[in-house]
């Protein structure tokens, strides 16, 4: 297995990030694998893949450098550049850092992606991260910029309550449930995929989670200062979890309010519940105060949060009109 060995410092000193570029690269992993995660995000595939596989298919040097970059198992360095964690740069001050990898660098990175030689044709090229900065520049312009406002309100609610999940359940708690194979191991041991890579020493650098709405997750550094994992937040373009409201409860609470009360089954934010539901702000507080004075849910501060939650009362009621469909 891969793991990190990280201090209790380093840990303390961990920031969640918001990165468009990552965001992008996870796109771009989705739309070259062509495999969704969840409905919502088959959908943005089937909205978005024909327009993507016609563009590499016109460009047939620039679709082999991309699927060398994407590799078997490890994605070349050059297209992950690892966020700085200092403020929030925007996608083109972040993409430039890809832009400006040596071509040398890029065809070691390529040959490390690979685990292998590289083609003739990628062997020639000078342009190889150019190449992977224009389509990565494709995607984020065409298929994630036009929904990134509401991408952001997602990633945001995740990290709202990952926290509130740390301040009930440690460390432990948070870094077991954000990734497959992801695990925190104790004795300071962060085992980040099950893959049989050598530990690594990161205590005294930065540590920086990454959300993103796609189902892709990955880890990249800048050793010895900087490490980040990116991994898929809950709630991803959660189109399916509009359509999961039994049908009885619907006619019940009102298929609005019926949609705020499934989702309760773990702690959210009314910024998260906007995300996740597509209803405005008013509407979300409106079934939250009829839900909260019929002892359906209740809430709990957490930081500068509010988390809603079901109660026992409100489990039965979703659970008896699930099974009674």
């Amino acid at each position: 297995m891969g793991w990190w060995l990280v201090n209790a410092d380093t840990l303390a000193g961990s920031r969640f990030v918001v990165s468009p570029l990552a965001e992008a690269v996870a796109g771009l992993i989705s739309l070259e694998r062509g495999v969704a995660g969840h409905p919502g995000e088959r959908a943005w595939l089937d909205a978005h893949l024909p327009a993507y596989r016609a563009r590499l298919a016109g460009d047939p040097l620039t679709a082999l450098t991309v699927r060398a970059a994407l590799g078997h198992r490890w994605l070349a360095d050059f297209l992950t550049p690892t966020p700085t964690g200092e403020g929030e740069p925007g996608f083109e001050e972040e993409l430039a850092r890809i832009r400006e990898t040596l071509p040398e660098t890029a065809r070691a990175n390529l040959a490390v992606s690979l685990r292998g030689p590289l083609p003739d044709p990628l062997r020639h090229s000078a342009d190889l991260a150019e190449r992977c900065a224009d389509v990565l520049e494709w995607v984020w312009t065409e298929t994630v910029l036009p929904t990134w406002p509401r991408r952001r309100r997602i990633i945001e609610a995740d990290v709202v309550a990952r926290t509130a999940r740390l301040s009930q359940g440690g460390w432990a708690a948070v870094l077991n449930a954000m990734r497959p194979g992801m695990r925190w191991l104790g004795e300071s041991r962060l085992q980040i995929n099950a893959h049989d890579y050598p530990p690594r020493e990161i205590s005294g650098a930065q540590l920086l989670f990454v959300p993103v709405t796609l189902s892709q997750g990955w880890a990249s550094w800048e050793a010895p200062h900087r490490y980040a994992l990116i991994y898929p937040c809950s709630g991803v373009l959660a189109e399916a979890d509009r359509a999961s409201v039994p049908e009885s409860l619907g006619k019940l609470l009102g298929p609005a309010r019926a949609a705020v009360l499934v989702l309760l089954d773990t702690p959210k934010s009314t910024t998260q519940l906007v995300a996740l539901t597509g209803q405005g702000l008013g509407s979300v507080g409106r079934h939250l105060k009829v839900l909260l004075d019929a002892g359906l849910v209740r809430r709990r501060r957490a930081g500068r949060s509010v988390l809603y939650y079901r109660t026992a009362a409100g489990e039965v009621l979703v659970t008896a009109r699930e099974t009674g469909e």
